[in-house]
């Protein structure tokens, strides 16, 4: 289980798909902090994982100290275990923290939409100003102290165009794992969708040189679609199941089953909770007996097994309710499932040694990992 901590709804940032003007008294105090992690530790049975989330959760960075430390002395008491990751846009990102990050042995995965042009689009200060120039720097400098951090990438309608540019540049750039989403509450027409049907085309076509190359990266929406297909038996595992393996808590203590329902409130029927007083299993039901409905108009398509349209958070944002799956969802899903199908048929048939460690072996992060730190890399 993971518990997404929403330390402040504040940003130093003005990123055009998740915005909220600078609120400071809607930050997360240190007794609340304490409380979620306690509460976390203990519903789930002695361990929990630790998302540290915002708006920017690295404007309270003497509270992610903190609540760390008070992890740690749970956890030399017997009481509970915790690892912790933190979720940033990276502007405040520096040596000091990362060098303590390196030593809690916290992940931290960084948001950039990619190339210059693709990430100014959306992603701006909050003066308005360009990004780019100032967090690539700060991209570097996570990649050398964590080379496995991860790379939160974004495409916009008006940026699908730099899509394969943009992949190409994060991954030469270092970046090992990229997790890529499309932002499904665009204004997605039928010339973006085309434009993006275009870019997974050229990138299906990357992904098999660099794998015969023997390249190692992790692309999600490749890898996700590949390994549906392989471990068809497993495809709910790899889906969302709000309130079941994630719960999220807002900076006053509220809890809500996934990161997105935060933004409805305590108000909402999504709220399920506080961590002073635990879940409220007649609101948990609801929740779980809505997120489970089947999804329309899904049934009676072939893809329905390997879609995302499961994601209660996605189908609430974009059609205001978590039965009906996004129309751009399910463009997207079917646009890229012939294509990263076709990616893995190729290198399957050639019986491509990286491709079949990949896909195949459960052990490969494992091993993969290993040979890196044996061969230097």
């Amino acid at each position: 289980m993971h518990l997404t901590l929403h330390l402040t709804r504040s940003c130093n940032m003005r990123c055009a798909y998740c915005y909220s003007p600078p609120r400071p008294s809607e930050s997360m105090t240190e007794e609340i902090g304490r409380r979620a992690m306690e509460w976390g530790a203990a519903h789930h049975g002695g361990s929990c994982g630790i998302v540290f989330f915002g708006g920017e959760p690295l404007l309270q960075k003497d509270l992610i100290r903190a609540l760390v430390s008070h992890g740690r002395a749970l956890a030399e008491q017997g009481q509970a275990r915790f690892h912790f990751k933190i979720t940033t846009n990276g502007l405040l990102l520096d040596e000091d923290f990362l060098s303590w990050a390196v030593r809690e042995k916290m992940a931290i995965s960084m948001s950039l939409d990619g190339v210059r042009e693709a990430n100014d689009a959306h992603r701006r200060l909050a003066d308005g100003s360009p990004s780019f120039d100032l967090l690539l720097p700060h991209l570097r400098m996570l990649l050398e102290a964590k080379p496995y951090s991860s790379v939160l990438m974004v495409v916009n309608p008006d940026t699908v165009g730099w899509l394969e540019e943009s992949v190409t540049f994060l991954l030469d750039l270092g970046v090992r794992y990229l997790i890529l989403s499309l932002n499904y509450a665009g204004s997605w027409d039928e010339d973006s969708l085309v434009a993006l049907e275009r870019a997974y085309r050229r990138l299906g076509k990357r992904y098999v040189e660099w794998t015969r190359a023997g390249r190692k990266f992790y692309l999600s929406p490749f890898e996700v679609k590949i390994g549906s297909h392989i471990n068809q038996d497993r495809c709910n595992e790899l889906r969302c199941d709000p309130g079941v393996r994630q719960l999220s808590v807002d900076p006053a203590g509220y809890i809500y089953p996934c990161v997105q329902f935060v933004r409805a409130g305590p108000e909402s029927p999504w709220c399920v909770g506080h961590v002073a007083t635990g879940l409220d299993a007649r609101a948990m039901r609801a929740v779980r007996e809505a997120v489970c409905q089947p999804k329309e108009p899904c049934s009676q398509c072939h893809l329905e097994p390997r879609c995302l349209h499961t994601c209660a958070c996605l189908n609430w944002q974009t059609t205001g309710t978590v039965t009906q799956a996004s129309p751009v969802l399910c463009r997207a899903e079917r646009l890229l499932a012939p294509i990263a199908d076709r990616a893995a048929e190729t290198l399957f048939r050639a019986r491509d040694p990286l491709f079949i460690q990949k896909h195949y072996n459960e052990a490969y992060p494992l091993l993969s990992f290993l040979e890196d730190q044996l061969s230097g890399a």
